[in-house]
């Protein structure tokens, strides 16, 4: 006989043991990044539902599941499973947010320019860290620390620095929402270049991949 929803004590033990086996994930892959790839993390706010609202609970949320709850603490880098297990038990569900400007900065571009850029840096030979994709059409290059600071002026010597690209820095003060968490209510991020052990610890100067990105850039713009 089938599952009635709602109602068997078959259906309840079904479900408890999906949420279960859901949390045993997501605390796996938080213990991934923390203990294997050295990054911190915090568990972040959801946004659900057609009006998409937020589950930090402020009806005037200025970033509807895309922000770390303020009250949830920091799951530090080396993290073990238990400890991230610790943790995480507290916010079930919660998306995973990584701080960017500690051991890494973002160089974020449109998805479609990100994609062309990343297939010529791999064919150049250019060292390389994970790249993410959002669901709103962005690609989010993980590059070392101190990018943020230092685009403006990379981008003078370079000679883009009066041009009109789609392109930014993210730094210090930011979170960027780990795969496979869900962004802003619009669906999951996902990896467009994975974490590897040769560059997820020491993703590359900015500088390197700067050029091409901005290449790519100036191109999808004119």
């Amino acid at each position: 006989m089938g599952f009635t929803i709602g109602g068997s004590r078959g259906t309840k033990e079904f479900r408890t043991g999906a949420r279960r086996r859901g949390r045993t994930s997501e605390c796996t892959t938080v213990a991934e990044y923390t203990g294997l790839w050295g990054w911190d993390v915090r568990p972040g706010a959801r946004a659900a539902g057609p009006s998409r609202d937020c589950s930090c609970g402020h009806t005037n949320c200025g970033a509807p599941g895309a922000h770390p709850l303020d009250f949830a603490p920091t799951v530090a880098a080396g993290a073990t499973l238990d400890e991230v297990t610790e943790v995480w038990g507290e916010y079930p569900g919660a998306a995973i947010m990584l701080p960017v400007g500690r051991a890494f900065d973002v160089i974020e571009v449109s998805a479609e320019a990100g994609r062309r850029a990343l297939v010529r840096l791999e064919r150049m030979g250019l060292p390389l860290g994970p790249v993410t994709g959002t669901p709103n059409g962005r690609a989010q290059f993980f590059v070392a620390p101190g990018a943020a600071a230092e685009l403006p002026q990379l981008l003078y010597r370079m000679g883009w620095d009066d041009a009109d690209l789609d392109l930014r820095a993210l730094g210090p003060g930011t979170f960027l929402t780990a795969p496979p968490s869900d962004h802003a209510g619009l669906g999951p991020a996902d990896w467009l270049r994975r974490p590897a052990l040769d560059c997820a610890g020491g993703p590359p100067q900015a500088r390197l991949l700067l050029g091409t990105l901005a290449y790519i850039c100036h191109r999808f713009r004119h």
